[in-house]
């Protein structure tokens, strides 16, 4: 779905995990998505950049950065404060304390490979308060904003570009499912669902939401790593 990844003014263009150890990380990642860790803290695939790493042993923790494209990060950290939202030490973060990043062409490394198994496919902004949510990311990014209802009859926000219309989505907003946590949480393509929650698995990982399907999109799954960060895998519907 992630076509379009870092091309538009906000879109993701760069996905970052921090970890106490990135090592043990890369193990988990490799296993469950063939990735591998450089000595520089990039995740690569098939030689090609998927994800970056970062170590952090502040709070034992890992968590997943989703950051998004634009074309002034300072006149984006402002709109944030506009908006209501946090924008100092630390990064940026809305007003329901979602944390997410802004970054400029250019910065540093690019997401070489998107919407293709072992590569992030969509990302997701699980918050109490939807509404509220579409008008903050609406002053800040400028996204338009679709509303639909899923199959079991929750609403769900569908993301894009001004303009971009449905084909150029690139994630979605909706209310968080049980334990689910307020925050963005990064999708990952896989080729198979029930083999990657195994491989999640037996490779110390935890399984928050087992797999579902869903008509027209595929199989999907959340997980947490062995440090407790969230991500999400999808297998395409119909691969």
């Amino acid at each position: 779905m992630l076509t379009s990844a870092g091309s538009a003014l906000g879109t993701p263009n760069w996905i970052t995990l921090s970890t106490p150890d990135p090592a043990a990380s890369a193990g988990f990642y490799g296993a469950l998505l063939g990735w591998e860790l450089t000595a520089g803290g990039l995740f690569r695939l098939a030689g090609r950049t998927v994800a970056g790493a970062v170590a952090d042993s502040r709070t034992g923790r890992g968590a997943w950065t989703v950051s998004f494209r634009t074309a002034d990060a300072a006149a984006t950290a402002a709109a944030v404060e506009r908006a209501g939202g946090y924008a100092g030490p630390g990064g940026l973060a809305d007003p329901a304390g979602a944390r997410f990043a802004a970054r400029e062409p250019g910065e540093g490394p690019v997401l070489e490979t998107v919407d293709a198994p072992g590569s992030l496919w969509w990302t997701q902004l699980y918050t109490p308060d939807v509404e509220p949510a579409k008008d903050f990311y609406r002053a800040v990014f400028a996204w338009d904003t679709h509303d639909l209802v899923l199959e079991r009859g929750a609403t769900y926000t569908v993301l894009a570009p001004r303009g971009a219309g449905m084909e150029g989505a690139h994630g979605g907003i909706m209310q968080p499912l049980d334990a689910t946590p307020v925050g963005w949480l990064p999708y990952f393509a896989v080729g198979n669902c029930d083999a990657a929650v195994t491989a999640a698995i037996e490779n110390g990982g935890q399984v928050v939401h087992p797999p579902e399907s869903q008509r027209g999109i595929g199989r999907q799954a959340t997980l947490r790593d062995p440090f407790g960060a969230w991500f999400a895998v999808n297998a395409k519907a119909g691969a």
